[in-house]
């Protein structure tokens, strides 16, 4: 146990029993005979043993071999979009006998965080003063690589997580210190795009589907749908957060229904169960597990595994604020799942493998 940073261990345990009483509560609102509560329990162990073998594993053959991993989670990506199971006109998830849903997307984000952590690691260590023609082409070569999974994501279609892969990627390279003026640039175009993307909704949404088809067109639609504060999902999830007051109804007595709450809406289980402060605690814990993390991160000597902190927590901050946010209201539904605590088999497995990865950048540090 000396190895282990003691105290991640204890937030991820909370997180953990967080997780399963929610889970718990929330398999009462659905009246599901689909075991969720079990099967999670099952993913939390499979995690646990994954963190294990990460840790023996010692994260340089990760490196190693990130390519190869990059390559295996492309053409998963791919074959999900001919062979997957078809859920609510998405293909997001391969259906496996006897063990439920694997979802590629999921660990295509850690795959990314190897891969782009080994590459700009390779490049900061070849061109020590790097020319702004050597930053642009190698930036070229990164976008490529990005692309590739964020289309085929697109196509399945799960824009969330491709924002993901964006997020993961932006944070990664603003940390390696790439000129700020590529960030700019970025940044102006995707507010051109968006820009001129909305300008044609509002203004001729005939020309929008014409050019982009109806399906991103009710995408569109269904992200703007949130400022209306309307859908029956997120009326029944605020009213069961907000009558909850200071103490909660108590444990599994959420008093309304409102779809996916084992997943999305997770975060409302928990507030109706305990209230303002129960929900006050989770988002302490949340944030105390983040920093825990930036810690590590800080007191690491070597730069690769500080470009593999900030695109974990590039990922997980932005997933913990969006679905939070979502729950609250405050931002749009995108179907984004809390970290550690939604129910998920493949998302929760991703999210261990990458602390196994984590505990042993801290051990290289006690061993630097």
């Amino acid at each position: 146990m000396k190895k282990y940073d003691k105290v991640l261990i204890i937030l991820l345990f909370l997180l953990i029993c967080i997780s399963l009483v929610s889970i718990y509560s929330a398999e009462i609102i659905l009246n599901s005979s689909n075991n969720f509560f079990i099967k999670q329990i099952i993913w939390y162990i499979l995690g646990i043993i994954f963190i294990f073998i990460i840790f023996k594993l010692n994260n340089k053959i990760l490196f190693k071999y990130s390519f190869y991993l990059y390559i295996l989670g492309n053409i998963s990506l791919f074959l999900l979009l001919i062979l997957g199971t078809n859920i609510n006109n998405a293909k997001c998830w391969f259906t496996i006998p006897f063990i439920g849903s694997f979802q590629p997307s999921e660990f295509m984000k850690i795959i990314l965080i190897l891969y782009l952590s080994n590459l700009i690691k390779k490049y900061k260590e070849k061109y020590k003063k790097s020319t702004i023609k050597k930053e642009f082409l190698f930036l070229i070569k990164i976008i490529f690589i990005v692309f590739i999974p964020s289309i085929l994501t697109f196509l399945e279609p799960d824009t969330g997580v491709v924002l993901i892969y964006l997020i993961i990627t932006i944070t990664m390279l603003f940390i390696s210190g790439i000129r700020i003026r590529w960030f700019l640039i970025l940044f102006g175009f995707i507010f051109l795009l968006l820009s001129i993307i909305l300008f044609i909704y509002f203004t001729n949404k005939d020309l929008f589907i014409h050019i982009l088809g109806s399906d991103f067109f009710l995408r569109i639609d269904r992200l703007l749908d949130w400022s209306k504060s309307s859908g029956y999902q997120l009326e029944n999830g605020l009213t069961a957060i907000g009558s909850a007051r200071l103490f909660g109804h108590g444990i599994n007595n959420t008093p309304l229904y409102f779809p996916e709450a084992q997943t999305d809406f997770i975060f409302a289980v928990f507030a109706s169960n305990y209230g303002f402060i129960g929900g006050l605690i989770l988002i302490s814990i949340i944030l105390l597990f983040d920093l825990r993390i930036l810690n590590i991160g800080i007191n690491t000597k070597k730069n690769i595994n500080k470009y593999v902190i900030a695109g974990t927590l590039g990922m997980l901050i932005y997933q913990q604020f969006q679905n939070i946010g979502m729950t609250l209201g405050l931002v749009p539904i995108t179907g984004i799942t809390l970290p550690f605590i939604s129910y998920g088999g493949s998302s929760l497995i991703s999210y261990m493998i990458i602390i196994g990865i984590i505990l042993n950048i801290n051990k290289e540090k006690k061993h630097s």
